[in-house]
């Protein structure tokens, strides 16, 4: 009846043998996990996950969803290194200081104490902003970080990889993070070995 649908006994056979080399691969792996995680991934899921890397296309996910992730983490601190170089440029700029150094020459006597307080406010108030802007931009970087780790949940989980769905709790996420630390790992033993 299998072969009706273009599986034949071999083919089925070398699936089966497959599944079986992946998922006592990955129990070795299992092994280098905390107990903790350990018990949390019986033979059952281990089993399913085996299922779902047999063809290698899990492998190709992975690897685009870590490239996508490794290309935002590299944009995303240029950006803020961007700022922090302007904002570098803005509080030691030589304008202020000339600015400051020019006033305090031509300034007269009485208008001194004045012009010190002034300028003070203004580097004050440039350090607030600065710290605004820096903090707005570690916000950023949170939020749009978050918003990657839930497109690679839920790549995941429409790909059909067993323990993954979108999710913030972090004991599942500690979870999904050690079962992509063996798919790595896995993908990485195979394509030593020439079997990808």
């Amino acid at each position: 009846m299998d072969e009706c649908l273009g599986v034949t006994d071999r083919d089925s056979t070398k699936l089966q043998e497959r599944h079986y080399y992946l998922l006592s691969e990955l129990q070795t792996l299992v092994k280098d996990l905390p107990s903790s995680f350990q018990q949390r991934l019986t033979y059952n899921t281990l089993s399913d996950l085996a299922l779902a890397l047999i063809d290698g296309t899990v492998y190709e996910i992975v690897q685009g969803l870590l490239d996508i992730q490794h290309l935002t983490e590299k944009n995303l601190y240029n950006q803020r290194q961007k700022l922090h170089c302007e904002h570098q440029v803005l509080l030691r700029f030589i304008y202020l200081v000339r600015k400051h150094k020019d006033a305090l020459q031509s300034c007269k006597p009485h208008n001194l104490s004045l012009l010190k307080t002034t300028q003070q406010t203004e580097l004050e108030a440039l350090e607030v902003r600065v710290r605004e802007e820096q903090k707005m931009m570690d916000k950023k970087i949170v939020v749009e970080m978050d918003q990657k780790v839930t497109d690679q949940q839920n790549t995941l989980e429409k790909a059909g990889v067993p323990g993954f769905y979108i999710t913030t709790n972090p004991l599942e996420l500690t979870m999904q993070m050690n079962l992509l630390e063996l798919i790595l790992k896995l993908q990485q033993k195979e394509s030593q070995a020439g079997l990808l």
